[in-house]
């Protein structure tokens, strides 16, 4: 008789791992988030947080959240739709549209949670979503909630978005894409698929959850990069990152948000983000509006690393923001690599399929306006010497 937990007791790919002293999951931290962490015990420089404009330990966002707690309390005990909506939630959506220069916004409980809320909702039976083959897990299940039907085309390849969009019939059509893409850290040919779309009647969705923050003179995220704010129909953007807390929200028509929020069962269903939450992300949000400068000194440690790094000979992709993904290739290349650089002291992420295909494993690395250049020469030189060891085994 065929046990459900069969699958359970035949993987053992991660329990090999753990033994062979090469696990790069789960590493625990002991002090917040920041540009060095103390991590299970030693001094380890980070440089695989989301932590963009080093906010999460910002005495302002700290303070907001403070003063959410002991007013409003731990949590609203409810979603949205019924007795979880507080007044911060709605100066925050406010806030968010006026920011990025749209009618509305509507925030969700996460950043996953919103890409299942409004690709499952604004794109029904007998119309069409055409996704980038590397969009965000979220995205794709997104999509497999709802009941469109789904086409992927290339990455970033605009003949072949304009192949699939030609082949289909009179019906409603969302071009959805990540603005920055999470893993490459390259930047969607926004221009390309605007022209695309006003030539199919297509409406256009921009994931900016790497963008927001991060690119654009002002932080507001691609359609700010290319000067193409009003191109873009929905732009849907997280809290867990540039803005230091947790959460996600869309914005856009305000037909559009009206429709979603009565219609969308993971925004219905959920219960709202706590208040400490939205409160942290509006302080958060303010301090961007107020100091765009940061927006600057990330994207000048990011070109300075990409530089250091090429210096090296380290094999770097296509990164144009704040991640810059280092090419290991195989599996255990990509473990060994994770596990010398945290013995010498810095954090980077592993990246294997499916988030990336077999045989393209990296280390995504990601950078914050708050590093300095002395934290990012020990990465830099932590590199080499890593790097030497493992070539020379090769």
């Amino acid at each position: 008789m065929k046990d459900l937990y069969e699958k359970c007791r035949n993987f053992t790919a991660a329990r090999e791992a753990i033994a062979a002293g090469i696990y790069p999951y789960f590493h625990a931290l002991e002090t917040g988030q920041d540009t060095e962490v103390i991590m299970e015990g030693k001094r380890t420089i980070m440089i695989g947080s989301n932590n963009y404009l080093g906010l999460t330990s910002d005495s302002r966002v700290i303070k907001a959240a403070k003063d959410a707690l002991d007013k409003y309390g731990t949590g609203c005990s409810g979603s949205r739709f019924l007795n979880g909506t507080l007044v911060l939630h709605i100066e925050l959506e406010k806030r968010l549209a006026a920011f990025l220069g749209k009618e509305a916004a509507l925030t969700f409980s996460t950043g996953f949670q919103t890409n299942l809320g409004i690709l499952s909702t604004i794109a029904g039976r007998n119309e069409y979503i055409l996704c980038d083959n590397e969009d965000h897990a979220s995205i794709v299940d997104g999509c497999r909630l709802g009941f469109a039907k789904v086409l992927k085309y290339e990455h970033d390849d605009m003949e072949d978005l304009e192949k699939k969009l030609s082949i289909l019939p009179d019906a409603g059509k969302l071009i959805v894409s990540d603005g920055v893409f999470s893993m490459g850290g390259d930047i969607c040919n926004l221009p390309a698929m605007a022209d695309l779309a006003n030539k199919y009647g297509a409406r256009i969705m921009i994931d900016d959850a790497h963008g927001l923050g991060v690119i654009g003179r002002r932080g507001r995220g691609t359609g700010e990069h290319y000067n193409m704010a009003d191109k873009v129909d929905i732009i849907m953007g997280t809290f867990s990152k540039s803005l230091a807390s947790l959460g996600g929200f869309i914005a856009g028509s305000e037909e559009m948000i009206h429709y979603v929020k009565h219609h969308s069962r993971p925004f219905i269903f959920s219960a709202s983000i706590p208040p400490s939450n939205a409160a942290s992300t509006l302080e958060a949000l303010t301090i961007l509006e107020n100091e765009p400068e940061r927006v600057k000194a990330l994207n000048d440690n990011a070109d300075y690393m990409r530089e250091g790094l090429k210096a090296l000979h380290i094999p770097i992709g296509n990164s144009q923001t704040p991640i810059i993904p280092i090419e290991t290739g195989e599996n255990e290349t990509t473990f060994l690599a994770t596990r010398m650089l945290l013995d010498e002291g810095v954090y980077v992420n592993p990246v294997l399929a499916p988030a990336v295909k077999p045989g393209h494993c990296l280390l995504r690395t990601s950078y914050t306006a708050t590093h300095t250049r002395e934290q990012l020469d020990f990465a830099l030189n932590a590199f080499r010497k890593v790097f030497e060891k493992i070539n020379s085994m090769q």
